[in-house]
């Protein structure tokens, strides 16, 4: 399973980038899942629905599933948060797997920059940066630079540097 990520502050844009970049590639019949990182506390159900309750009472581990889906919710109970490979193992093998956020995991990565939030590059201090896309022109870099308008030319990129471009 290939794997590359967006990263980036957050506003930036990762999430509506990540979501073009998936409708694309997968119109190209390559097979995508994605995982997302989020730096605070979450819920995919809700207060008085069945698996929330499972999950409040102390169950570790909650499926949910139906003949559309089924969702698997794991609590980590002060265990740590799990590493990317921990998260990958998990994962259904695909053609393509893009992760969003996690940028101080080792894989391949374009960082979203938006100059007006006023944050600094991750480039050059985080690993694996190898590509740019932003919404204005930031000068000379000695990476390959993406306009956030033109996501048809980062899925090229991407499917060639993972090596999946037809």
């Amino acid at each position: 399973m290939r794997v590359f990520g967006l990263a980036g502050w957050s506003g930036a844009g990762k999430t509506t980038l990540m979501i073009e970049l998936v409708r694309r590639i997968v119109l190209r019949g390559i097979r995508v899942s994605t995982i997302k990182h989020a730096h605070h506390a979450f819920d995919i159900d809700r207060p008085g629905k069945d698996s929330h309750r499972h999950r409040e009472a102390g169950a570790t581990e909650v499926m949910v599933t139906s003949g559309a889906r089924w969702a698997l919710m794991h609590e980590i109970r002060g265990e740590g948060e799990p590493s990317l490979d921990a998260l990958l193992a998990h994962m259904t093998p695909v053609d393509l797997l893009l992760i969003e956020g996690f940028k101080s995991e080792d894989y391949d990565k374009l960082e979203v920059h938006r100059p007006e939030l006023g944050k600094p590059m991750l480039w050059p201090d985080t690993s694996r940066i190898v590509a740019v896309a932003s919404d204005v022109p930031l000068g000379d870099l000695p990476l390959p630079r993406f306009d956030l308008a033109d996501p048809d030319a980062i899925v090229r990129f991407i499917l060639e540097r993972t090596g999946l471009s037809r």
